[in-house]
């Protein structure tokens, strides 16, 4: 008896090795027309072998990538479609930059922040004043999801100001937030209304 394990590894396991043996037998043919008709037949095979994934895009290119894979590149037809090259294959994807900036206040959140960098650019007026009413009160929103308990508009105001280098200064007499408790509310009534819109999908 002859184990697994003393065969050649597979390129690709999960075609298995009778389909390996099969790509092994393509490249013995000599015939060149003959040997394409075989990797058709191959690649009909393999696309059988996992019929829920026809509807992927590319689907008949990536199994003659992987036939190319299996023939570790050495199958000579004609291909249909430009395949993997070998040299390409294990390269490694270039490193994504990563964001190193300092975030202040991690419950507030880095674009809070850039928004509120941008408010200090607007000229005096009504539509300034809106938009910081609503920053602040999205930065009072964000810091009770994250705390869960009531913070005081002086804290949200000392923070606003702190944000935008003291160029937006709220005073307790002219802005008044929404209360925590509504706050609260209605952050809990939107988590519900998610959950309750996600178990409707799901079912």
């Amino acid at each position: 008896m002859k184990y697994n394990t003393q065969e050649k590894r597979l390129a690709l396991p999960e075609y298995g090795r009778n389909i390996q043996r099969m790509v092994d037998y393509c490249l013995t043919i000599e015939d060149r027309e003959e040997r394409k008709r075989c990797a058709n037949t191959i690649i009909n095979v393999m696309g059988n072998m996992f019929p829920h994934l026809r509807d992927v895009n590319d689907f008949k290119h990536i199994l003659w990538d992987h036939l190319a894979i299996m023939s570790d590149f050495k199958l000579d037809i004609d291909y249909p479609y430009e395949v993997v090259q070998k040299e390409n294959l294990y390269s490694r994807p270039p490193r994504l930059p990563y964001n190193n900036s300092r975030i202040r206040y991690r419950h507030y959140g880095k674009m809070l922040e850039r928004m509120i960098q941008k408010a200090t650019e607007y000229p005096q007026g009504a539509e300034r004043d809106q938009l910081i009413r609503l920053l602040a009160t999205q930065m009072k929103k964000s810091f009770l999801t994250w705390n869960k308990e009531s913070v005081d508009d002086r804290k949200i105001f000392k923070d606003l100001a702190e944000f935008s280098h003291g160029q937006i200064v709220l005073h307790e007499e002219e802005y008044k937030l929404a209360e925590s408790r509504e706050l609260l509310a209605r952050l809990n009534n939107n988590n519900t209304n998610k959950r309750n819109n996600n178990s409707k999908k799901n079912r």
